[in-house]
């Protein structure tokens, strides 16, 4: 499989024949507001996107993950997948799935909405509600893309219900804003490392690790902890 980065946590990737593209963000560089705060983007986006069949969105109310220019590309897209409540915001094409709810595609792609945490416990009533995917098809490895998540104990229940999960994309960044003080909302560099051992995969595709602000960890320290773990060949864009 390849995975292209366009920065934050936008990945597009090719799996069962079928194009995806995970949180479309293609604004350039400035402040964003979100409610009476603003988030910061610091770079601009690395490329431009081809064709996309499909577009897996971890959610739709915060702008470093579906800022204006992905709200665009989302529209025109064939197919977005996401939560309920997206899909109550943004009507068509987005179809919104619950936490295990599977649709099948074309080519015998199944998608499965798999939970996200996205901050500490008793948060999703600031943050709002997160989904992660887990992508099958007979003759590709399975893959998890996990959205914004900050917690070990979801990607352990994702790993029990899907053991055989090969491939992971990974948003982390270790994410901090003053709306939920010094917690982590998304993972950590460990705790990406640690999620890897959980899944058993053999792949790490690390994402939303860059171009914001907020974000407080960057690559080299996601390197880093992969280094220090010894399982640096993992990392694999």
């Amino acid at each position: 499989m390849t995975f292209r980065l366009f920065g934050g946590p936008t990945v597009e990737f090719s799996f069962g024949g079928l194009t995806f593209l995970t949180d479309p963000t293609f604004d350039e560089p400035g402040d964003y507001p979100i409610g009476d705060r603003k988030l910061t983007k610091t770079a601009p986006p690395t490329g431009e996107p081809g064709p996309v069949d499909v577009v897996l969105l971890s959610h739709d109310q915060h702008p470093d993950n579906l800022d204006r220019r992905g709200r665009e590309l989302a529209a025109a897209a064939p197919l977005v997948l996401s939560t309920p409540t997206a899909a109550e915001r943004l009507g068509r094409p987005v179809r919104g799935l619950s936490p295990w709810e599977t649709v099948e595609l074309d080519h015998g792609v199944r998608v499965t909405a798999v939970p996200a945490q996205h901050g500490p416990d008793g948060s999703e009533h600031l943050v709002g509600p997160v989904t992660g995917f887990v992508l099958e098809a007979d003759g590709e490895p399975t893959l998890y893309v996990s959205g914004d998540n900050a917690s070990l104990r979801v990607v352990a229940e994702i790993a029990a219900r899907f053991p055989s999960i090969e491939v992971t994309v990974l948003f982390g960044g270790r994410a901090r804003t003053p709306l939920v003080g010094d917690a982590n909302l998304t993972l950590s560099a460990t705790d990406m490392v640690e999620a890897a051992r959980i899944l058993g995969v053999s792949r790490v595709v690390p994402a939303h690790i860059d171009s914001w602000s907020h974000f407080t960890e960057t690559p080299e320290d996601v390197r880093a902890a992969f280094d220090k773990a010894g399982v640096a060949a993992l990392l694999q864009p």
